[in-house]
């Protein structure tokens, strides 16, 4: 079934990244893609493979990361809700910036809008200096354009050094 067809009118495309590096990280991942797929509005229309990272910030486990395409139904600020709820459901609490993380979903695309909202900014403002990000969108969304910067998400994973973003096997169910 289209995302259209599934959705009605007005279908946006979006572009998420999830991390995780507590708890049974390919386990979480796969399970809020599930959830995400099963939520009113969201329709999911593609997944990276997985990559290991070392973390952003302080001294912690490496990260598991991966992205997402979506289409939805939802404004922003609705979808950023529904991201956060899913967040809240495998643990996630923020105790530093940047810390270890059962879950983290970040908003990063949303059509070609270009927003500044208290809790919300879109593009998501460092997703073009994050080979994390990059590397893992490029794969499924190469030829998007990022609003800021007016250049594909494959010209922008160009200008980061990803020596460090490794794809992993998961083994499959």
């Amino acid at each position: 079934m289209e995302a259209s067809e599934h959705l009605g009118k007005q279908v946006k495309r979006v572009a998420i990244a999830l991390g995780s590096n507590v708890g049974d990280s390919p386990a979480i991942l796969k399970s809020a893609l599930d959830i995400l797929d099963h939520t009113p509005g969201i329709v999911l229309q593609a997944t990276s493979h997985c990559y290991r990272t070392v973390a952003v910030g302080p001294p912690q486990p490496d990260v598991l990361n991966a992205c997402a395409l979506l289409a939805t139904t939802l404004e922003p600020q609705d979808l950023l809700s529904n991201l956060l709820q899913i967040e809240a459901k495998f643990g996630r609490v923020r105790r530093e910036r940047w810390g270890p993380r059962s879950l983290d979903l970040d908003l990063l695309l949303f059509d070609d809008q270009i927003l500044q909202q208290p809790g919300l900014q879109i593009p998501h403002p460092r997703m073009n200096q994050r080979a994390f990000v990059l590397v893992p969108l490029a794969e499924i969304a190469a030829d998007w354009v990022e609003p800021v910067s007016g250049k594909a998400i494959a010209e922008l994973l160009q200008q980061v050094d990803c020596s460090g973003v490794k794809e992993i096997v998961l083994a499959h169910d």
